[in-house]
């Protein structure tokens, strides 16, 4: 069953990294889905109450969300590709789950409508905003006052060999820049002070971080070592980079993180450690 025909807000310099999420949507979301759910437990989204995910994706966090504040309740996807919020509405229609709804949208500036949500939950969808302190100050005009904001954002490189390994074999055959400190990207928030100060300046209170660690598995559940190197060369950030190298070039990378996965192979995947900072705060 399709979704019915809807017009979508035009795309502009996301549009790259929309496609890329979309094109590996079911290995992305089967990689953090553990996450998703330890975010979840802890928000702990009651019946009837109404919640904004923010940096949504393909909706899968919105839809869990929804079905957990049941009939009564309303959950609102936001993110600003808009493949991904086409892709999450067909998913959410297919799924029958009529108390979902998305918006295409920059959750910098986004106003809700003039309505205050009860609360608001983002995975891994909080960490690209430019401007956090304008951004996160918009967040919480759109909150009850004493709602719980609940994010999931990835703690210190070292800590995510998942991805910390991975990008040190790439060094090794491609030229990649080194991240600006706090610059938006994955580990934007990996210093919890750093995150705290941005909550507290938008007005948010009793800030707290919980740890989440555990193995996640690489190109998804079930993934084998050779899943884990096209994941990597044709689903990160540096694939531009990695097509660009002649066919030599490119055999001897993909080696080396053959390697590297192999190394982490087991029956249920490709299992590499990770660690994330779930976060809570009050408006």
């Amino acid at each position: 069953m399709s979704a019915p025909p809807v017009a979508y807000p035009a795309e502009d310099g996301v549009a790259e990294m929309g496609a890329r999420w979309l094109a590996h949507i079911d290995t992305f979301e089967g990689m953090i889905a553990a996450v998703g759910s330890a975010l979840l437990e802890k928000a702990d989204l009651r019946p009837g109450e109404r919640v904004v995910d923010i940096g949504c994706g393909g909706g899968a966090t919105t839809i869990a969300a929804g079905r957990l504040v049941g009939p009564g309740g309303e959950a609102v996807g936001v993110d600003i590709s808009a493949a991904l919020i086409a892709h999450a509405m067909e998913r959410a229609y297919s799924a029958g789950v009529a108390n979902v709804r998305f918006e295409c949208a920059d959750a910098s500036v986004y106003s809700g409508g003039g309505v205050w949500f009860d609360r608001l939950i983002s995975r891994f969808g909080s960490m690209f905003f430019p401007d956090p302190y304008a951004a996160f100050a918009n967040l919480h005009s759109l909150i009850r006052p004493g709602g719980p904001i609940d994010l999931a954002v990835w703690a210190a490189p070292r800590d995510n060999p998942w991805m910390s390994a991975m990008i040190a074999v790439v060094r090794r055959h491609l030229d990649l820049p080194r991240p600006e400190p706090n610059a938006p990207g994955p580990f934007a928030f990996k210093d919890p002070a750093y995150l705290k100060d941005i909550l507290e300046s938008a007005g948010f209170d009793k800030v707290g971080f919980d740890a989440w660690s555990g193995d996640l598995p690489f190109a998804g559940p079930g993934a084998s070592s050779a899943d884990a190197v096209t994941f990597a060369l044709e689903g990160m950030e540096f694939r531009d980079k990695v097509a660009a190298l002649d066919p030599p070039a490119r055999d001897a990378l993909a080696r080396d993180l053959g390697d590297l996965y192999q190394g982490h192979a087991t029956g249920e995947g490709v299992m590499m450690p990770a660690r994330v900072w779930l976060v809570q705060a009050i408006a």
